[in-house]
């Protein structure tokens, strides 16, 4: 019955690169945000929307919890924060463990404030296949902090993420729609695109080079006379040298970034693709407000 349907909005938190954006992609069904294997790879609150006949579930895929290096990090670290006072319920993230590290333990003592109820979710269950004694040692020390529910899940494999999710369900309160059926994110067009060139950097590169890189579309036209799309993009990053590296020798790097952006791109907005990508030098960018602002990161 449609008074018996529910909805609200969902957190998922915890340290960096332990799988939330993973698992919302999972729940989802649609790569909404960001993944790779390295820390800090969402910058922004993402929002996404899974509904069904029972239930409409927002969900906010936050940057992980981390000491801040620079004005980036600490407008990561804030938007992270912020939304555990803003939802119906929270998702904390960790990875089998057999004692709380120094920022879960941080992140528990934030969470020791907060009225909603907070699900522990022990993500990449299948690193641990060979050691199943690890996910019973973690549940026993975390038992103690009255989690609503404890449950242990692989995101990548999708183990146990269909039980979380009707957990989920249950949990949130009896609500309206609060976006229509077929939304699944309130993220614009350009803004998935610039996160998708972003990932493919974050893959690609050397580790100091990601984390110093921004993307800014430039412009996006679909063309009148044919299924396609032309999107300029540029590249910052913050030094002549990553400039080079991104480019690549004869610019296979930067072609290779662009081509695998460019496919995956296309496939999610049902179009051709016509992308070219600029390469820009913005240096100590992270710690420029007005640079900040320029790139999307909301600072207020």
């Amino acid at each position: 019955m449609e008074n018996k349907f529910r909805s609200g909005f969902v957190s998922l938190i915890g340290k960096t690169n332990v799988g939330k954006s993973t698992l919302m992609n999972k729940f989802i069904g649609e790569k909404i945000s960001v993944t790779s294997n390295k820390p800090q790879t969402t910058r922004n609150k993402i929002l996404s929307v899974l509904t069904d006949d029972k239930a409409q579930i927002i969900f906010l895929d936050t940057p992980g919890i981390h000491k801040p290096k620079s004005k980036l990090s600490e407008f990561m670290l804030k938007s992270a924060e912020n939304t555990l006072n803003e939802v119906d319920l929270i998702l904390f993230l960790i990875e089998p463990e057999n004692k709380i590290s120094t920022i879960n333990n941080n992140i528990l003592m934030k969470l020791k404030k907060i009225s909603s109820p907070i699900f522990l979710v022990i993500n990449k269950i299948d690193n641990i296949k060979s050691n199943k004694q690890l996910i019973l040692q973690t549940i026993e020390i975390y038992k103690d902090y009255n989690f609503a529910q404890i449950i242990p899940v692989s995101a990548l494999t999708g183990e146990n993420t269909q039980t979380l999710l009707d957990l989920i369900k249950k949990e949130l309160p009896i609500g309206p729609k609060y976006f229509p059926e077929d939304t699944l994110t309130d993220m614009p067009e350009r803004q998935i695109i610039s996160e998708i060139i972003r990932e493919k950097i974050l893959i690609f590169m050397q580790d100091e080079i990601p984390h110093g890189s921004a993307v800014e579309i430039n412009e996006m036209k679909k063309r009148k006379d044919k299924n396609l799309i032309d999107i300029d993009a540029t590249i910052y990053c913050e030094k002549e040298s990553h400039k080079k590296i991104i480019i690549g020798k004869n610019g296979e790097m930067l072609k290779k970034i662009g081509t695998s952006a460019r496919i995956e791109s296309e496939n999610l907005l049902g179009s051709k693709l016509n992308l070219k990508l600029w390469v820009k030098v913005k240096k100590n960018w992270r710690n420029n407000n007005f640079y900040l602002k320029q790139f999307g990161y909301k600072l207020d």
